[in-house]
C-alpha cells in the first residue's frame, strides 16, 4: 500500500461534519482505489458513520476531540491548539506522513495555521488561493481568490507560474493560456500593477504557458483563456459574482419551468437537456479550492458542500500528487 496516495482530512470541519466527510470519503474510494485517507476527528463518531464500508487497509483514524469552530477567527483557531483536527492534518503533511491536505474548515483558520506549520517555496512571497471555474471549454484555473487583498508586479507574476503549473498537473497534455483580470483589453488600460504585469509577462516568454495579455470579467466563460490572474480583492468580488448569477440562473429558470401547465409541459419535453445544464452549473464539480506556494499542497472544500462535492475535492488531491504540482513550480520558478 506504499504506493497510495496520502490524503490528510480534517473530518471535523464544514456543515454535517463528520457524516458528511466520511460519507464523502466512502464515494471517493468506490471511484478511485488508489487514495490512503488519513481521517483526523472523533474516533468514536468517525467509526459509528464508516462502518466497514472501506477496507481498513485504506484509511486510518487519528483520535482528537478538539476541533476549530466555524465562528473562529484565524487567531482564534491557532490558540486552540495543535491537538485539533485542522492543525494535526496539516501538521501531517508538514512531516510528511501524508502528501495533501484538505479540510472543509474555517477558511481563514486553514490558510493561517497552513502558514504557521509549512514553509513557502522558495523565491514565491505569498501564496495564493485558487480554485477551478467552468468555462464553454472546460474549465478554467482562477487565482487569487481572496488570500491576498494586495498584489505586486511579482506576486501577479508568480501567480501566473503557480497557476499554469496547477492547470498542468489536473490537464498534463495542455500548454495553457494565461490572461490577466482586467477592466479592459487595452495595454494601457488597468492600474499601475497591472500595466507592469502585463509588460513583464509579455516581454518574458514562458516555456510552460502562453501570455494572453488581459481579459474581461465579460470573457472568464469563453473558454479562451486557462488560467486567470488576478489580487485577491478583484479575484474574490469575480467568483461571488459568477456563483450569484448562476444560483440565480438556475432559480429563475426552475420557476418559469414549474410555475405554469405549459412550463411543466416544456420541461418535460426538454428533461435531458435540463439535465445537462443542471449538471454543468452544479457547484459540486468544481469543488476544491487550492492553497499554492507553500511547499506542500493544501486543499480546501466548501464548507456547505454535500459529500459529492467533498469526493470531487478529493479527487483533486489526487490529480494534484499525480501531477507533480509542488515539483512543477518549484522548476518553473526559478
Amino acid at each position: 500500500m506504499s504506493d497510495l496516495i496520502k490524503i490528510a482530512i480534517d473530518a471535523m470541519g464544514g456543515d454535517g461534519s463528520p457524516k458528511k466527510i466520511v460519507d464523502g470519503i466512502i464515494h471517493n474510494h468506490k471511484i478511485n482505489n488508489d487514495n490512503f485517507y488519513k481521517i483526523y476527528g472523533n474516533k468514536n463518531e468517525i467509526e459509528n458513520y464508516i462502518k466497514k464500508k472501506i477496507d481498513q487497509n485504506f484509511f486510518e483514524i487519528i483520535h482528537t476531540t478538539n476541533s476549530v469552530k466555524s465562528t473562529d477567527s484565524p487567531l482564534e483557531a491557532a490558540k486552540r491548539g495543535k491537538d485539533t483536527s485542522m492543525w494535526m492534518a496539516i501538521e501531517s503533511v508538514k512531516k510528511k506522513d501524508a502528501d495533501i491536505v484538505i479540510s472543509a474548515g474555517n477558511t481563514g483558520a486553514l490558510l493561517v495555521i497552513a502558514k504557521l506549520n509549512l514553509k513557502m517555496i522558495e523565491n514565491i512571497d505569498k501564496p495564493a488561493l485558487s480554485a477551478l471555474w467552468p468555462n464553454k471549454k472546460g474549465m478554467s484555473v482562477v487565482l487569487d481568490l481572496g488570500a491576498n487583498i494586495e498584489c505586486n508586479k511579482k506576486n501577479l507574476v508568480d501567480f501566473s507560474i503557480m497557476g499554469a503549473s496547477l492547470y498542468k498537473s489536473l490537464y498534463p497534455n495542455e500548454n495553457p493560456n494565461v490572461a490577466l483580470l482586467n477592466i479592459g483589453s487595452e495595454e494601457l488600460k488597468g492600474n499601475e500593477i497591472i500595466k507592469e504585469t502585463f509588460q513583464e509577462l509579455n516581454e518574458k516568454k514562458n516555456d510552460n504557458f502562453n501570455f494572453a495579455g488581459y481579459i474581461e470579467g465579460n470573457e472568464l466563460m469563453n473558454g479562451e483563456v486557462d488560467v486567470i490572474v488576478s489580487d485577491g480583492f478583484t479575484g474574490n468580488v469575480a467568483l461571488k459574482t459568477a456563483e450569484g448569477t448562476a444560483n440565480f440562473i438556475t432559480t429563475e429558470l426552475k420557476k418559469a419551468l414549474s410555475g405554469t401547465i405549459l412550463g411543466k409541459i416544456s420541461s418535460l419535453l426538454n428533461i435531458s437537456n435540463l439535465r445537462r445544464f443542471k449538471k454543468r452549473l452544479d457547484p459540486r464539480l468544481y469543488n476544491g479550492a487550492i492553497f499554492i506556494g507553500l511547499d506542500s499542497p493544501v486543499v480546501k472544500s466548501h464548507g456547505g458542500t454535500d459529500y459529492i462535492g467533498f469526493s470531487n475535492s478529493l479527487n483533486v488531491c489526487n490529480k494534484i500528487i499525480k501531477g507533480n504540482l509542488i515539483d512543477k513550480i518549484k522548476n518553473n520558478i526559478k
